[in-house]
């Protein structure tokens, strides 16, 4: 019921990964490349990793470090667009394959089963709430660029997700909300285009609100499949390799915050330790996939999509395969994936305003399995929340403004780790409200209990809960190779 939601999400929100990154050259390959990666991850993901209907795709958390690539002196030395391009696209395979390994290890391992173990449901809402809140850039200011296209869209998709189900009793509409209200916006911008309403208009305007912009329908190849290695045989280098593997641990902590919100969408379990670390493990697996298939970042667990569980009310792990399955399609035929990337940007934003506000309500739901009457909770809450998105804040702030991080050493590897890290508001706020958690409650079993860990403490294995296992069990009797403890 939202396999088209999804691609359609997944298509915008990649084209504009790949405006971010580079310019013109190879656009409509990469498109295809990103989706078509897409689908393998989901695909994997929901068979064998967390198993919930969650969609894997590309992740913010890598343009730091990509970009600091794409843009490093030793790239400059070639004159030729194209050549400099593939160069790039090397150096950052080499950089996402270490990246992969280390998610790999962290989740395999178990080592992340440690974390989640010690993560309360007090620890957990600022972590789920960022983890939606933390996009707050990417809805209205981006709507803001072309307003007369992406404000209707906004109100038609509150219109139709809220109001008109009321009237009409009726489960369909809002289930179908996010592509009324796309194709309705589309082809209002679409009339616009063709009545020559933006000649002449900046090209920022342009950009944000035409349909026929960048060429990029024309530039797409009818039938095309990407394969391994399509930009040549990946390159290292040491200091894009710690800045991945920074971006992989921000990649981590929100696609933990992503799991645990589609698990309270998809009315499933809290999700087990175990659970996490091997849906991480597998998150390395996929990044793996990106670096052999050069996608230009890598993969986490869509936050969007996360939102759009809730706004939908459609919690299957079906639909996201089938969903996987049109991704396919609209990926190796390049036309149809180019007409979806040329959506509006505004209007996928107004979707963003939707979707993102679902996540961030899934992270207070959590306050429920707290004690809010403990001055502690109300510290650990507040504080978490605020450094969460004041300190992300400043670092940005100051490199918009000054062009580098507040730290500006002479490694610049060592700055694009500070900086992703830093920049990410549900990885600041985990690492304030978990320390806090942790050691504001040791010795001491009532504070424990105002965390909420009780609630969750008979969901950690899964012999203690015949539903965790129905949610959670991997196929063909996998299970045995993942220790659920």
């Amino acid at each position: 019921m939202s396999e088209h939601n999804t691609t359609q999400n997944l298509t915008s929100h990649s084209f504009s990964l790949i405006n971010l990154l580079f310019l013109q050259v190879e656009k409509a390959e990469m498109i295809q490349t990103l989706l078509f990666v897409a689908a393998i991850n989901t695909l994997l993901q929901t068979w064998f990793g967390t198993r919930l209907p969650v969609v894997v795709g590309a992740s913010y958390a890598f343009i730091i470090p990509a970009i600091s690539v794409a843009f490093s002196s030793r790239m400059s030395v070639f004159i030729d667009p194209h050549q400099r391009f593939k160069q790039s696209m090397r150096a950052i395979q080499g950089a996402l394959i270490v990246a992969s390994v280390f998610q790999i290890i962290i989740g395999f391992l178990g080592f992340w089963r440690i974390f989640a173990r010690f993560l309360s449901p007090l620890s957990a809402v600022p972590l789920v709430t960022l983890t939606g809140l933390g996009f707050f850039a990417l809805g209205f200011p981006k709507l803001a660029n072309c307003v007369e296209i992406g404000l209707p869209a906004l109100l038609i998709l509150v219109i139709f997700s809220q109001y008109i189900p009321q009237i009409m009793k009726s489960r369909v509409v809002d289930r179908y909300s996010v592509i009324y209200s796309i194709g309705i916006a589309w082809a209002f911008s679409e009339i616009l285009t063709a009545a020559g309403a933006y000649k002449g208009r900046s090209p920022i305007t342009q950009l944000s609100c035409r349909t026929d912009r960048s060429g990029l329908i024309s530039a797409a190849p009818w039938l095309r499949v990407p394969y391994p290695f399509q930009w040549g045989a990946p390159s290292f280098n040491v200091g894009d390799a710690f800045a991945m593997v920074a971006a992989s641990l921000v990649a981590i902590i929100e696609s933990t915050g992503t799991f645990i919100a589609a698990s309270r969408f998809g009315s499933a379990t809290p999700v087990p330790p175990s659970v996490l670390s091997r849906g991480i493990g597998w998150l390395g697996i996929s990044n793996l996939v990106d670096a052999f298939f050069g996608t230009a970042t890598g993969s986490t667990a869509s936050v969007e999509n996360a939102g759009l569980l809730g706004l939908t009310r459609v919690g299957s792990r079906r639909v996201v395969q089938i969903s996987a399955g049109f991704m396919f399609f609209f990926s190796i035929l390049g036309k149809f994936g180019a007409v979806l990337a040329s959506i509006p940007l505004p209007i996928v934003a107004a979707v963003y305003c939707i979707l993102f506000a679902y996540v961030a309500s899934a992270g207070l739901c959590f306050l429920q399995f707290c004690n809010l009457n403990s001055f502690r909770t109300m510290f650990i809450i507040g504080f978490s929340l605020f450094m969460g998105l004041s300190v992300p804040q400043y670092f940005n702030e100051y490199l918009l403004i000054s062009g580098h991080g507040p730290v500006h050493t002479r490694s610049i590897a060592f700055n694009s780790i500070v900086q992703v890290i830093f920049s990410s508001p549900g990885t600041v706020a985990i690492i304030v409200a978990y320390l806090l958690d942790f050691t504001m409650s040791r010795g001491h079993s009532a504070t424990r209990r105002d965390s909420g860990r009780h609630w969750w403490g008979r969901f950690r294995n899964f012999d203690q809960d015949i539903r965790t296992e129905e949610f959670y069990s991997l196929p063909m009797n996998l299970n045995r190779f993942f220790p659920s403890f």
